[in-house]
């Protein structure tokens, strides 16, 4: 299996352009698409749970989101045949397989929020005393 990783990998450069690896990268850090896809970690969703766990996105940006992910390969759409019509999303073996990562950055991100924002508010402090007085 490492094998055809660094096959697959070896001439990939995410500061390269035109490689399309920097779609990927971007599109894991997209802060929709990243929810998401922690959302459906536990199985399969519907549309309207999604919605509930994410918050504030509009239904037509998570059908963009899920649109995309789907064509990525990372979630897959089932549609059950019923009244009224019920769609599920669940996540791909592909789409598992970015939930570590997401856990490792997600745990990060909470863990070193309170130094980011004392940070912002030390930046925010500095430039005001700088500014001439007018």
């Amino acid at each position: 299996m490492d094998t055809v990783l660094t096959a697959a990998t070896a001439g990939a450069d995410i500061m390269d352009p035109q490689c399309p690896s920097r779609v990927v990268f971007q599109r894991i850090g997209d802060k929709w698409a990243s929810l998401v896809v922690q959302v459906l970690a536990n199985g399969p969703v519907r549309f309207s749970e999604l919605r509930q766990h994410v918050h504030v996105i509009t239904p037509k940006v998570l059908t963009q989101t899920l649109r995309t992910l789907e064509r990525d390969g990372l979630v897959t759409r089932t549609v059950y045949a019923q009244v009224p019509p019920r769609v599920d999303y669940e996540l791909t073996g592909l789409g598992l397989s970015l939930l570590r990562p997401l856990s490792v950055l997600r745990e990060w991100a909470e863990s070193n929020v309170p130094s980011i924002l004392d940070a912002r508010d030390a930046y925010d402090d500095a430039r005001e005393a700088a500014l001439p007085e007018g």
